[in-house]
């Protein structure tokens, strides 16, 4: 079983922190689903993934295209990861099942902490996912940046 990120935005918006998180994906190689629930948000993140990085050019697609399983990062509204999927992020509340996650190097739940929808989200997901067995690791924004404030790994 894959291990389950949890990132509670607080501090600056999805946008702000996908490219450094994508990125970062991409430097272990692999490729990534970034799942959300709302084509047209899905379409917003990517014309805001063009724009950025500053220091480099992060490849990725919107689903539809002929070229989709391809993708190093596909932004997509898929119920499950494309073959090859190595970590699926999801934005907006998107789900990921615990079989799924069984089944991926990563899962990153991202959501707004100013948002009791995508709150309630990320709790149920945290119980589904480590009912599951998963190890999962909460992350919380503070000044600029991320301290992980709680972990289902066993310590030693």
């Amino acid at each position: 079983m894959g291990r389950a990120m949890f990132y509670h935005l607080t501090e600056g918006p999805l946008e702000a922190t996908l490219p450094r998180l994508l990125g970062k994906a991409l430097e272990a190689g692999w490729q990534v689903d970034l799942r959300g629930r709302d084509r047209a948000r899905l379409e917003k993140l990517d014309a805001q993934l063009w724009l950025g990085p500053e220091e480099g050019f992060l490849p990725h697609g919107l689903e539809g295209g002929p070229h989709d399983a391809l993708q190093p990062v596909l932004l997509t509204t898929a119920e499950t990861a494309r073959p090859g999927t190595a970590c699926v992020m999801a934005v907006d509340a998107a789900e990921v099942s615990a079989a799924e996650a069984g089944a991926l190097e990563r899962v990153c739940i991202l959501f707004d902490g100013h948002d009791e929808m995508q709150l309630a989200a990320a709790r149920s997901q945290w119980r589904v996912l480590t009912a599951a067995g998963a190890v999962a690791e909460y992350w919380a924004q503070e000044d600029g940046g991320w301290t992980r404030r709680m972990s289902t790994a066993p310590q030693g």
